[in-house]
């Protein structure tokens, strides 16, 4: 099947911009394989062949998903066919940091009373709220980190534990190189109970990490 095809049976459904297909409703009978692999440094190859339209991958990754049992694939209301994916389908490029605005906490009530005598509640100080980091994949997706979306370490295909990013549909972004590098310079560093030191960073108050140092290594 040519991606294209996928494209062409989905219409308008599969545009650009808007809301996302729904995908996760639907659930068509399994149509076989594609020969389409997303590499782990972000290329989208069919027939060994890169796809060199950004928009159709862009578009293409709209109608992806991840099945319970790991396996990706596109889906349509008629079709699901079998894709492979090398490590992660997304790459995390870019971030920024979205300063939180204070906490407008209501004013207090007065007792009764108090008003005719002048002695009016304190008014709360707004209190200050914690940062939020946001990602941004090559495919477009803002992913917050914040409640339960969070990095988290996961194993590579090279071995390496390296933090990934839940994104949608059970798919998730690994960091590029380079956004990595950036968010070092952003980390600190945290003793674990085994002794090893955990890097990472702070976003809506909850601890992102992006690698463990091992006591042993650190001690060599």
């Amino acid at each position: 099947m040519n991606p294209a095809a996928i494209l062409t049976r989905l219409g308008d459904r599969a545009g650009k911009d808007g809301p996302l297909p729904p995908v996760e409703t639907w659930h068509p009978e399994h149509c076989g394989e594609m020969d389409l692999v997303i590499r782990a440094d972000g290329r989208w190859m069919h027939e060994g062949t890169p796809i060199g339209r950004a928009r159709l991958v862009h578009m293409l990754s709209r109608v992806m998903r991840r099945e319970p049992d790991g396996s990706y694939c596109l889906v349509t209301p008629a079709e699901k066919v079998t894709i492979q994916v090398e490590d992660r389908p997304f790459l995390a490029v870019d971030c920024s940091r979205v300063e939180s605005e204070p906490d407008q906490t209501p004013p207090g009530q007065t007792q009764p009373g108090q008003a005719e005598l002048g002695e009016a509640e304190p008014q709360p100080q707004p209190q200050p709220q914690p940062d939020i980091w946001q990602l941004v994949t090559d495919q477009g997706d803002i992913v917050r980190l914040e409640g339960d979306t969070r990095l988290t370490l996961s194993e590579t295909p090279d071995g390496l534990w390296l933090p990934e990013a839940p994104v949608r549909f059970g798919l998730a972004a690994r960091l590029h190189r380079n956004l990595y590098y950036r968010l070092l310079e952003e980390a600190e560093m945290r003793e674990l109970d085994n002794g090893d030191q955990a890097l990472g960073f702070m976003s809506d108050g909850h601890w992102q990490m992006l690698g463990v140092l091992s006591a042993r290594d650190l001690d060599t």
